[in-house]
């Protein structure tokens, strides 16, 4: 009379716990993907603000910025990014890829280290974006930045 039925119910546990620690596994290795991926693509938009720096490319420069950095840039100048950004004097490093001396990823937010600058980013729908450039650490202080958003 139903004696399949406790043996059914004492495997539910285990098939349960076997789906959960299956699913753990996946999400641990897909996980370590995307931080990997997150960092390449943190890197790859602060080599490309680097490099947009340097070309004197205000239009390039502007685009990577923060919408609250390009903000704060226009209305302390009173010009449109692309000119504004020209004045500012916020230094450059030849950049590429192997150029990067570091770069920590924690969610959506990224700092990522040059030999004469450092860049704090984040992820926006469209990518990732400079907070903050021109950046200096002092110590037991927050870094000193030239570019940046309120």
């Amino acid at each position: 009379m139903g004696g399949g039925r406790p043996d059914e119910t004492s495997r539910m546990p285990w098939r349960w716990r076997w789906g959960v620690a299956a699913g753990a596994v996946v999400l641990l290795t897909a996980g370590c993907g995307s931080v990997e991926q997150r960092r390449t693509a943190a890197r790859d938009a602060a080599v490309g603000f680097e490099r947009a720096l340097g070309a004197e490319d205000g239009a390039a420069v502007c685009a990577v910025l923060a919408p609250a950095v390009r903000d704060e840039l226009e209305q302390s100048s009173g010009t449109p990014c692309e000119e504004a950004i020209r004045e500012e004097g916020v230094p450059f490093v030849a950049a590429a890829e192997d150029e990067v001396e570091g770069v920590d990823v924690a969610g959506r937010q990224a700092r990522v280290e040059f030999s004469a600058d450092t860049l704090f980013l984040s992820r926006f729908s469209d990518g990732w974006k400079v907070l903050a450039a021109g950046c200096a650490p002092r110590p037991e202080r927050p870094y000193r930045c030239l570019l940046k958003g309120d």
